[in-house]
């Protein structure tokens, strides 16, 4: 056909193996490198002078694992580390990629490899990825490279992304550790209505005496449980997935639940004081590093990582876009905490915004870290109290027949 593409041939996927060889004076050599098949690899080793002896496929570096956002910290301040130590760009990327053991990660830096070879800028090649490197690290990479500063620009990358992983992990340390928790004390509990009690349940009817109330109602819920324990952790679960599925497809859906997650109390005012952080975090990355306000801002919109702030967020760069300062902007949304707002508003006012900004974010910082200890603290009692409630109460009520009969003897 006239008009079908033509097909783009895909790279031969990359393979870890394992050489041996002799080096100046024969020198006996053995290591491992990675590359597309057994030519290629004994062409590295001759252009490091060794004479190959064997080599040997290992493994693939093609599907394995996940990029994560550490992932790309790391790279980053690996990059950072080799530039100010004046390291090309290209036998950087070749070392960085010798000492990664995650196959994803690997393959991914033997891409931006090859297009760094074949002429490409690093800003071009990490384009080619936008899963892995978002917008704020390609726009500052970017401009590193023209400035003559790309150390400078990775080693704020870095930093950067350090901070914002940092008050994720605390995020989810208030998400999860209660949850999970919780979760387990349930699970057990029903472990044993399910299993446990219906062992005694047949002990107590050969009593043939009129059972305690709470032994009665422990049975009741026993047979409950064994009943419905299947349909209720099916319901549960569809739910979950057609509840993350509709997220996904309806920036609606995705917009009630994160404004959800904002009204919740004490979990709520950390999910406000997080996002606070990173809006601010970012566009002081991005404004001291030379991006303009306006993209700095459509920048962080994305990193917010709450649909509600990032809404909150446009509108602002709307309302800067017409000349609105600021400060104004963000008091206009009636999203943004007061204090932040003031503390902009004088570094506007004495033309230091960028470091204002990494006040603001190191405050909210602050605060999200005392509130996560708090919590911690807080949560840790009342989930003694609930789980002692929910395994001790069973067990108790299990045991209150047998008690009853032996005073009676």
């Amino acid at each position: 056909m006239a008009n079908a593409k033509p097909r783009r041939n895909k790279p031969a996927p990359l393979y870890r193996w394992k050489w041996e060889g002799k080096g100046l004076q024969s020198r006996a050599m053995r290591g491992e490198l990675i590359g597309r098949n057994k030519p290629e690899i004994v062409e590295q080793l001759a252009k490091q002078r060794i004479i190959a002896t064997k080599v040997q496929k290992r493994s693939s570096l093609n599907g394995g694992g996940k990029v994560t956002h550490v992932d790309i910290m790391v790279f980053a301040r690996q990059m950072a580390t080799m530039v100010r130590a004046g390291i090309p760009i290209l036998q950087a990327l070749q070392a960085i990629s010798d000492s990664i053991k995650k196959p994803a990660m690997v393959a991914l830096t033997r891409q931006i490899m090859e297009d760094v070879s074949s002429g490409a800028s690093l800003s071009h090649a990490i384009a080619k990825h936008p899963k892995q490197f978002d917008r704020l690290f390609v726009n500052l990479v970017n401009a590193g490279e023209q400035a003559g500063a790309l150390d400078q620009m990775l080693d704020r990358v870095a930093s950067y992304k350090e901070k914002v992983e940092s008050l994720k992990s605390r995020v989810k340390k208030a998400l999860w550790y209660p949850t999970s928790v919780l979760t387990i004390g349930i699970a057990v509990t029903m472990l044993l209505l399910v299993k446990v009690v219906p062992e005694f349940e047949s002990m107590f009817e050969g009593f043939g005496a009129e059972l305690p109330a709470l032994t009665q109602l422990t049975v009741n819920l026993s047979g409950i449980a064994q009943k419905y324990w299947l349909q209720t952790f099916s319901t549960l679960i569809v739910s979950f997935i057609l509840l993350k599925s509709a997220a996904r497809r309806s920036s609606r859906v995705a917009y009630r639940l994160d404004s959800l997650m904002l009204h919740l109390p004490i979990l709520g005012d950390i999910m406000h004081k997080s996002a606070v952080s990173r809006f601010t975090r970012t566009l002081a990355t991005t404004f001291s590093s030379g991006v303009p306000l306006i993209e700095g801002l459509e920048t962080a919109a994305g990193a917010a990582d709450n649909r509600v702030y990032s809404q909150a967020i446009n509108d602002v760069r709307q309302d800067v876009t017409t000349g609105q300062r600021l400060h104004f902007a963000m008091r206009m949304t009636n999203q943004f905490p007061a204090l932040a707002v003031q503390m902009i508003n004088i570094g506007e006012e004495a033309g230091s915004l960028d470091a204002m900004l990494n006040r603001v974010a190191d405050y909210y910082e602050e605060e999200v870290d005392n509130k996560v200890d708090a919590l911690t603290s807080l949560m840790e009692p009342i989930i003694i109290v609930v789980l002692g409630a929910l395994v001790g109460g069973v067990v108790v009520s299990m045991y209150l027949p047998i008690f009853e009969i032996g005073t009676a003897l």
